[in-house]
C-alpha cells in the first residue's frame, strides 16, 4: 500500500510563471516547492499502485488545455492555490476509472487547483493573494504519484504516467 494521487505536472515554463509570484513565507504560512507543485485529478489515499496501474491502462485521457487563472486565491481556510480549469473531462475520467479504489473522493465536485501554500488556522491570507495570474499549457500526460509524507513536507514520486490523445 502506499499513500497514492492522479496528478498533471505543469510544464517548466508554468514553474517559473510561478515562481516569479511573491513567494515569501509569511507567519503561518508554508509555501510549497516548486518541484511539488501539481493539478491533482483524483487523490486515492492508501491503495495498491498496481490496481490503479491496472485501471488506468488503456483509459481514453483526452488532450486538453489546462488554464491557471485568475488569480492567487484561497481554497477553504488553509490553501493558497491558483485556480485551474479544463482539467475537469481527465479528472472524471480518472475517478470513473479508479471507482472503489482508495478514500472515497471528499468533494461532489472536482475543483482544479494547483496549492501553492498551506496556512495554519490562524493564519492571515500571505499578500500574493489577489495577484493576477494567467498561463496556460497542453495536458500532454497524467501521473499516478506517490506521496511520502516526511517531518519537512510532502516528498512525491511519479509511479507512473499515461499520455493524453
Amino acid at each position: 500500500m502506499a499513500r497514492l494521487f492522479v496528478a498533471v505536472w505543469p510544464p517548466e515554463e508554468v514553474i517559473e510563471a510561478l515562481r516569479a509570484l511573491r513567494r515569501k513565507d509569511e507567519r503561518g504560512v508554508r509555501f510549497l516547492p516548486p518541484e511539488n507543485w501539481h493539478v491533482t485529478l483524483r487523490f486515492l489515499g492508501e491503495s495498491r499502485p498496481e490496481e490503479v496501474i491496472e485501471r488506468l491502462e488503456g483509459i481514453e485521457l483526452a488532450r486538453t488545455q489546462a488554464r491557471l487563472h485568475p488569480a492567487v486565491d484561497l481554497l477553504g481556510r488553509r490553501q493558497v492555490i491558483v485556480p485551474v480549469s479544463g482539467t475537469e473531462a481527465l479528472a472524471r475520467a480518472v475517478t470513473v476509472a479508479t471507482d472503489g479504489l482508495g478514500e472515497a473522493p471528499t468533494h461532489r465536485r472536482y475543483v482544479g487547483h494547483l496549492t501553492l501554500a498551506r496556512m495554519r488556522k490562524d493564519a492571515r491570507p500571505p499578500r500574493v493573494t489577489g495577484t493576477s495570474f494567467d498561463e496556460t499549457f497542453e495536458v500532454t500526460e497524467v501521473a499516478l504519484v506517490r506521496s511520502r509524507l516526511r517531518p519537512t513536507g510532502s516528498e512525491y514520486e511519479t509511479v507512473a504516467t499515461w499520455p493524453t490523445r
